[in-house]
């Protein structure tokens, strides 16, 4: 089992920065994709930003130009740096993690932090 324990979240002004973390740790085989989604209220679960193994991002249209994402290989460590902060980001951000099967190729196992709450008020 892996687990994923995620820090960082919390209230902030409209225009401000936070720093989401989530580490991973248990019985890692090799990280693939590692990724935040958020959530809020009454809405479905987006993605936010996701960064490969080699380390190539991606981003919703949303966050483009705000939030950056990055990963420290050796930690097992994805972070989203967000900044110019709006009240449309408040939500729930779950990290992400696709963990390789073994003696699979492209098949990997899948696993959540339990959320942090962050808060942009106008």
């Amino acid at each position: 089992q892996v687990q994923l324990v995620e820090s960082g979240g919390g209230l902030v002004q409209a225009g401000g920065s936070l720093r989401l973390s989530c580490t991973a740790s248990g019985s890692i085989f090799s990280i693939n994709n590692m990724g935040w989604y958020r959530q809020a209220p009454g809405k479905q679960r987006e993605l936010v930003a996701i960064i490969t193994r080699g380390g190539t991002t991606n981003y919703a249209e949303s966050v483009k130009g705000r939030f950056t994402i990055s990963r420290e290989h050796a930690k097992n460590t994805v972070y989203l740096q967000m900044n110019s902060l709006k009240p449309d980001d408040t939500a729930v951000y779950y990290c992400n993690l696709q963990d390789a099967v073994p003696g699979t190729d492209n098949t990997y196992f899948n696993y959540w932090g339990q959320g942090t709450q962050v808060t942009v008020s106008s």
